[in-house]
Order: structure tokens, then sequence, then C-alpha cells
């Protein structure tokens, strides 16, 4: 810690024992990411091996976004009660075995199975990995923090477009995704080993779980939920996450091979193309907001206006296929969107109190994860009813942008005053509180 920085009591003193130990924790999370976008790069083959339609193909990543979304509030009241360390190696399980099964599973419904249970273990990785951050650092490298962790999971998506690609049409379905399970297995071993949840002499205050009475989940997300701040982002993060993650979970390998008449891994190289674009522009979105906050709603909007008329270009191509160029600006914007996703977050953060901030991200996070499992199913859908027609079938995307625009244009002002009414709150609180004199105590 530097020595003109403020320490808040109790902040924990990071350094290089904090980072080993929150670099374990990120490993946990790299590999779920990982297994999460491994069927985004197995889609052809998937429906090859199992025999299903696009319909049935899109109930693999709808299921397993479901358990996700499900689970976080459940995720966030385990890491209370159990520590993070039980959490992740519960997580840890949890996928490997999902993936260990998908590799050996023949029939739909055991696969269908397998990705259930490894979207149940990965809901448990991102949120421990934040708690992890926080008992661990001090509390102004929070936002850094995060930050970071974000694009090591994109990391791991890399790894799914540029390794497990490769791998699958080379060893095979079940040397890859069961040879991919090994990687899971060792993050828990390592986190079983070594990891902490906290630094010594800076443990939690124990936290009495039954105060809240029995209705106290049910208020906090009311109370959550009244903030105009957290409607914003839900509807933020519902509107800018989804076109990416559509893209990179499921349809977009189908959609650049069958539609577009490329080559997998010309496919595969243009997946990596969105991973790498949002690696780079979450560094700059980070930046621009840090010292422009108003920022936030113009980045937001601009993003989802260049994911539209890429889209439309794209879709609406007069010849039979797209040009190379106008398929690598598409996944360099498409990269754009994961950014603008966490914006949504720096909306419902300051509207809510500290006690409400994990209830608050819950609502925010589940937005984006609606939106992607409506348009997962959707696409299915269009594509078996239109005989497998993507640019028809990928017009669902406008509908649900439209939706989620109208909501951000009506609620930005009511938000924005809200927040300018707690700004000018605190300072009025700032001006009365009595000056404590140095040989006082507070």
């Amino acid at each position: 810690m530097s020595q003109g920085a403020a320490a808040l009591p109790g902040d924990p003193p990071g350094g290089r024992r904090a980072v080993a130990v929150w670099g374990l924790g990120v490993g946990v999370y790299f590999v779920a990411i990982i297994f999460r976008t491994s069927l985004g790069v197995a889609g052809i083959d998937a429906a090859e091996r199992f025999h299903i339609n696009a319909s049935a193909l899109s109930t693999f990543s709808i299921l397993q976004l479901l358990v996700y979304a499900g689970m976080q509030i459940p995720v966030g009241l385990m890491i209370d009660r159990l520590g993070t360390k039980k959490v992740l190696a519960l997580g840890a399980v949890l996928f490997t075995a999902g993936q260990l099964a998908f590799a050996l599973s023949h029939a739909y419904g055991t696969a269908l199975a397998s990705r259930a249970l490894l979207g149940c273990g990965d809901a448990m990785t991102f949120i421990s990995v934040l708690r992890l951050g926080a008992r661990w650092f001090p509390a102004r490298r929070g936002p850094m923090i995060a930050q970071v962790a974000a694009l090591c999971g994109m990391a791991g998506n890399l790894v799914s477009t540029m390794v497990l690609a490769r791998l699958l049409h080379g060893a095979g379905w079940t040397a890859t995704f069961g040879g991919s399970a090994a990687a899971g297995v060792l993050v828990l071993l390592l986190t079983l080993l070594f990891l902490k949840d906290h630094p010594e002499g800076h443990e939690p205050p124990p936290t009495a779980h039954a105060a809240g009475g029995k209705g106290f989940v049910r208020r906090q997300v009311a109370r959550a939920w009244r903030e105009p701040g957290t409607r914003l982002g839900m509807w933020v993060h519902f509107t800018t996450q989804f076109p990416a993650m559509v893209f990179l979970l499921l349809w977009g390998m189908p959609f650049l091979v069958e539609a577009e008449g490329l080559p997998q891994e010309t496919a595969g190289l243009l997946l990596t193309v969105v991973v790498l674009s949002n690696m780079a522009v979450g560094l700059v979105y980070g930046q621009i907001i840090a010292r422009h906050h108003a920022a936030r709603l113009p980045l937001a909007l601009g993003t989802v206006g260049a994911t539209a008329l890429l889209w439309a270009a794209v879709a609406g191509w007069p010849g039979a296929y797209a040009p190379m160029w106008l398929l690598v600006t598409e996944c360099v914007v498409l990269g754009a969107c994961g950014p603008a996703s966490m914006i949504g977050f720096d909306f419902a953060r300051p509207a809510n109190p500290p006690e409400r901030q994990g209830t608050a991200s819950g609502i925010v996070n589940m937005g984006g994860f609606i939106a992607s499992i409506t348009t997962l199913l959707a696409v299915g859908l269009l594509l078996d009813a239109t005989g497998d027609d993507y640019r028809l079938a990928f017009c669902s995307v406008f509908v649900l942008e439209a939706l989620g625009l109208s909501q951000i244009l009506r609620l930005r002002t009511r938000a924005q005053r809200r927040e300018q009414e707690r700004v000018v709150a605190s300072r009025v609180e700032t001006v009365h509180v009595p000056a404590v004199s140095p040989g006082s105590t507070a």
C-alpha cells in the first residue's frame, strides 16, 4: 500500500500472497468459461452426434443459461454461509463432472443433463472470485480486480475458439471434452490445497443469517427493483450482452459455416476476433468511464446502435455470402457487447446501499441472460420453421434490441434524477458531519 493511500479500517493488505490466492480463484473461473463456451465450437458436431435439429440444439445453451441465471442469488447466500473456498470447490466438482459426462454422452437426454450440471457449477465461480478479491485486496482495488477477472474469463473463451475447436476435429468428441475435464480436476485440487477465504487477522464478522426474518430475500429484491438505477442497469445489460453471447455460445459457428460457406477453421478465427475485441474494448471502456462518468449511457447506446447496424448489414447483404471484410467488422463490433453490458452494474451500484449490492447486481446480471435465452430459443425455432434461413432467424435480435432500447430511454431520466438527488443528499450530510479532533476517538 502506498504511503499516501488512505486505508479503511480492517482493509486487507493485498500484496503477492493476495495475488496468488486470488489468481487461483480466477483460474477456477477461467476453466469454467472454457467449459461454458466449449459448445459454441461444437454445435455442428453436437447436432450430428445426437441426431437433433436446431431447436433441440439451442436447448443445450438455453438450459445451461437458465441454471446459471437461477443460481445467482442462491450462490450469494451460499458464499455468505459456507465461505468462498467451499463454494468454489463445489463449483469445480460440478462443472468438471458436467464436462466429463458430456464427453461420454451418446443420448440427447444425458447430454442435456450434463450441460445443466455444468451450468450449476459455472454459476458458482464469478461471484466467488469477486468476493475473494474483496477479502484479499484493499477496497480501492475492487474495480480493477473485477475488470481483470472478466478479462481472464474472456481468455477462457479464447481457448475454446482456438484450441478446443482444433482438437475437436483432430482428436474427436470424447477425447476433446474428456481431456479438457482434466483441467477441472487440476483447479479443484489446487483450490482444496492452497485457497484461503481471507488473510489472517482479516476474518469477516459473523453474519446473522436469520436476522432479516422470513421475508428478507423478498424484501431485498423488492427494494432493489424499486430503484430506477437497478432497472436501468438490468435493461442496459439485457440489450447489450445477448448478441455476442448468442453468437459465441452457439449460433456463430453454424451461421458462418452453413450460411456463409466458410471453412470451420476460418469460422473459428472469426469467433476469436470477437473474443480479442471484447478484451481490448473492455480496457478502453473501463478507462473512459473512470474518467468521464457521464459517458456510461452514450457508450451503451452507441454499442447497441453499432451492433444493430452491422447485424442488419450482414443479414440484408444482397449476395449469397457477405464479404469477409463485413464479417470481420461485425465480429469486432460484437466484441464491444460484453464490455457494454458491464455498464449496467455501474447504474445499479450507486442506486443501492452496500447491504443491497449483491441483490441489485443479481437483478442486473439476469437481464442479459434472459435476453440470451430468449434469442437462442427464437433462432432455433425460426431456423426449423424457415428451412435453416439464418439471416431471417437472426432478425429476432432486432426485436429484443428494440424492447431493451425502449426501456432504457424510458428509465434514463428517472435514474439520473435519483442519482443527482443522492449526490446532493450526500453533500448535505458531509457538510453537517461534525469534525473529529485529532485527539478524539470515533
